[in-house]
């Protein structure tokens, strides 16, 4: 009888693998539900942005293509031209420098008013809650109350404004038919409503800031004002960038305040639409024109607009970031040079800002660094 020839079992030879257990339906739907929840989560945002942001964003677009009449409906397929027709108006261009200049008018001095609140309501005061809440008070108040106000104390005749000038001597200001008059009265209608509400979220990032770092800057001399500059607004400047975006965007859809500071102008924005802006002459020219099609390209205009804005303050913020990050490596390092020179001179330690590495600085340099 032959042996049966046994099979090789050598170091070399491969073993059979066990197969791993099959999962029962409750571990699967586990695994599925660990994996699946994130997104379930946080899927009502899109759902509710693609139907409320992004569709009528992309149908605007396509409304912008086509020569469409408000009672007519959708019309011709004509392209681009609409845009070409609104950058060659001259309304379009009135309506655009009209929003910059209320929009410099109202954003410069709205955010400087309101990082000087905050810094007076991060303070030590008696009814720091009392105070808080009335710088708010201004934000409750609807656009359209706040409008007739300003519109009455700016009136030509009788107008409040015009009336404390006169009793001065002075002439009384066309408020309402001069351009940079009109300007400035409706920018100070956006300060009047903003101005508080950004100091409050400036001050929840003051209140942010450690205060052991004011502390060891008073102990080395500094005072308020240094503090202030040196501490403060650098440590808010996260924050800073937030409200200059958003005071940005907001700037450039004005369409309450001129829209209602004077009611009895047979034109939107003026006799002469002194402060047309652009959302303004898009709202007429949809609902007084009928012109669908032109209004969805001014829409569209001032999105790139708002999208080129925003990215000049990002990159303008990163930069500003990037240039201070660097001097104050430098500085670090030149102070730890400084430092290891004076307390071992024997030894070689490298002396010189290049040579010096940061990853072994003493806690004495970067309290330093904080205190200055």
């Amino acid at each position: 009888m032959t042996r049966r020839q046994l099979p090789d079992i050598g170091p070399d030879a491969e073993r059979p693998t066990s197969t791993p257990p099959r999962l029962s339906f409750s571990q699967r739907l586990s695994r599925f539900d660990v994996k699946a929840s994130p997104y379930l989560y946080i899927a009502p945002f899109f759902v509710l942005f693609g139907l409320v942001g992004l569709f009528p964003l992309v149908y605007t677009f396509v409304v912008s293509l086509n020569d469409w009449d408000i009672l007519s409906g959708p019309g011709d397929w004509i392209g681009l031209a609409n845009y070409g027709t609104e950058l060659s108006d001259p309304y379009f261009w009135n309506s655009l420098f009209n929003t910059l200049s209320i929009f410099l008018l109202s954003s410069i001095p709205q955010i400087i008013a309101a990082v000087f609140i905050a810094a007076i309501l991060d303070q030590n005061l008696r009814a720091k809650t009392f105070w808080r809440m009335s710088v708010l008070i201004p934000y409750v108040v609807t656009p359209v109350a706040v409008a007739i106000i300003f519109s009455s104390a700016f009136s030509e005749k009788y107008g409040l404004i015009n009336n404390i000038l006169q009793s001065f001597g002075l002439d009384p200001v066309m408020w309402k038919t001069e351009v940079l008059p009109s300007h400035l009265a409706i920018a100070s209608m956006v300060n009047w409503r903003w101005t508080g509400y950004n100091a409050l979220i400036l001050l929840a990032a003051m209140q942010a800031v450690p205060r052991d770092i004011h502390e060891s800057a008073a102990l080395d001399g500094a005072g308020s004002f240094r503090r202030f500059f040196s501490i403060t607004l650098p440590s808010i400047r996260p924050t800073m960038i937030f409200v200059i975006i958003t005071a940005t965007i907001g700037g450039l859809q004005i369409f309450t305040e001129p829209k209602l500071f004077n009611p009895q102008s047979a034109n939107l924005g003026g006799p002469h639409r002194e402060y047309q802006t652009t959302v303004l002459y898009l709202w007429d020219m949809a609902f007084n024109r009928g012109n669908f099609g032109k209004a969805s390209a001014i829409a569209w205009l001032l999105f790139i607009i708002i999208v080129a804005f925003g990215l000049l303050n990002f990159l303008i913020s990163r930069r500003i970031a990037s240039v201070e990050s660097a001097g104050i490596s430098r500085r670090r390092a030149r102070r730890l040079a400084q430092y290891r020179a004076e307390t071992d001179t024997s030894s070689a330690v490298p002396t010189t800002p290049d040579q010096v590495p940061t990853s072994v600085e003493p806690a004495a340099v970067i309290a330093q660094e904080r205190r200055s």
